[in-house]
């Protein structure tokens, strides 16, 4: 169970659920192990959130444990999607742990959301991959069939295919230096007008010197603090969350962030209420 997460099903705010899919990692595997690890290295956080005065154990947090995967990736992720659209119908937030980040795409067909935010260091903006539609570095793509526009932050390197197709007027790119800036001012500039979103996090968003357990680091990105302003700017907006691409492959660092990273995301999303 995530600490802290103790609410009956019935009476659930906020519904999390562990997708350990590790079936189209391209570089280091380990996605399986994600949740349990992200599990395990929050249980030394405090409940009380001093930014929100508020404590975790009061915000109406449900774990219902993991959807296990099977080699039918496409089939799995409809069969997340049902779980995930099973909190939504039940009134409370889909919270997904992953696992690689092609469980976003369950995510997004669950909440339907009009638009996309997914910190991330890679652009996930290619059609295919080793000819695999639903691949990890697809997700952006894939997306697109469902929200209205994407938003990409943190992405620092792609094909020149992806680099072109973020030239298109539905995706906006926002590199890492600009990144602290963007969710600083978000609440000025209203980007998403009233639109729903569907928040990712993707954990090599961070520079790989704050999180190197995970699949296919990219140096240059993001610190901690600057993926804690995104979450808690962004969540307000959000009607579903997860984190992904954590690993075994590390001390625990990147399940530590991503750990931190799902409770700034509640108490942010909880306040806003």
């Amino acid at each position: 169970m995530f600490p802290g997460a103790t609410t009956d099903r019935e009476a659930a705010s906020y519904v999390v659920v562990g997708a350990p899919l590790d079936a189209t990692t391209t570089f280091q595997p380990g996605t399986r192990f994600g949740p349990d690890r992200i599990r395990r290295f929050s249980e030394s956080y405090d409940d009380y959130h001093r930014a929100t005065d508020s404590r975790f154990t009061d915000l109406g947090v449900h774990d219902a444990g993991d959807v296990h995967p099977w080699d039918d990736v496409r089939d799995y992720l409809d069969h997340l999607a049902a779980e995930l659209r099973s909190a939504v119908l039940d009134g409370a937030v889909p919270v997904a742990m992953g696992g690689e980040h092609t469980v976003t795409c369950a995510g997004v067909e669950a909440v339907e959301p009009d638009a996309l935010v997914v910190v991330d260091a890679h652009l996930d903006l290619r059609e295919s991959y080793g000819g695999n539609p639903w691949n990890h570095a697809c997700i952006a793509r894939r997306a697109l069939e469902v929200v209205d526009h994407a938003h990409v932050i943190g992405a620092r390197t792609g094909s020149p295919e992806e680099w072109d197709r973020a030239e298109a007027a539905d995706v906006t790119v926002v590199p890492p230096e600009e990144a602290g800036e963007w969710a600083r001012s978000l609440s000025e500039r209203e980007p998403f007008d009233g639109k729903s979103v569907y928040l990712s996090v993707d954990v090599d968003a961070a520079d790989p010197a704050y999180a190197p357990g995970t699949g296919t680091m990219e140096p240059f990105g993001l610190d901690a603090r600057e993926m804690r302003e995104v979450v808690r700017a962004v969540a307000p907006h959000t009607e579903g969350f997860d984190v992904v691409e954590v690993n075994d492959r590390d001390d625990g660092q990147a399940a530590a962030l991503a750990g931190k990273l799902l409770r700034e995301f509640v108490h942010a999303h909880a306040a806003s209420r």
